[in-house]
């Protein structure tokens, strides 16, 4: 049976100059683990007996990064699912995408990761050093290029 986890890719619009295309000023927040390699990534965790996916990333994110749902705007239309092996195990994780409704909110993190950073695509892409990741982030980028 594979791992399930699930989680949310969250994004902020900076204010830009007007001239300046809406998605230059794109950051994706990621966390850096207190774990392990200590890793960076989008909030996300284990869907726990009786929840959805979409519970699970919301709880994830709200334990994570101290992100309530009421803070955030998902997007419609997006979901990625990836498949990897942990451990050589299967493990399967979903991320939807989602807008902080305020550039401005704080971000608190819990004792499972050390840091966390709000990061251009091309800099986000640096930091997630998994290849189906920085894909992801590169996919949802253009994802949201193309709704503007």
């Amino acid at each position: 049976m594979a791992v399930r986890a699930c989680g949310l890719i969250i994004f902020r619009r900076l204010q830009s100059a007007p001239s300046s295309k809406v998605t230059d000023g794109i950051e994706y927040l990621l966390l850096q683990t207190s774990y392990g390699t200590h890793h960076w990534t989008p909030p996300k965790g284990h869907v726990d007996p009786g929840e959805d996916d979409l519970q699970t990333a919301f709880r994830e994110t709200q334990e994570e990064a101290g992100l309530q749902a009421s803070q955030l705007t998902l997007v419609e239309g997006y979901k990625k699912e990836l498949h990897y092996p942990v451990h050589g195990k299967p493990k399967t994780v979903v991320y939807w995408l989602a807008e902080v409704k305020d550039c401005n909110t704080e971000i608190k993190l819990s004792e499972e990761h050390q840091a966390f950073q709000w990061l251009k695509l091309e800099d986000a892409c640096k930091f997630a050093e998994y290849e189906d990741m920085q894909a992801t982030l590169k996919e949802a980028h253009q994802f949201l290029c193309s709704k503007e």
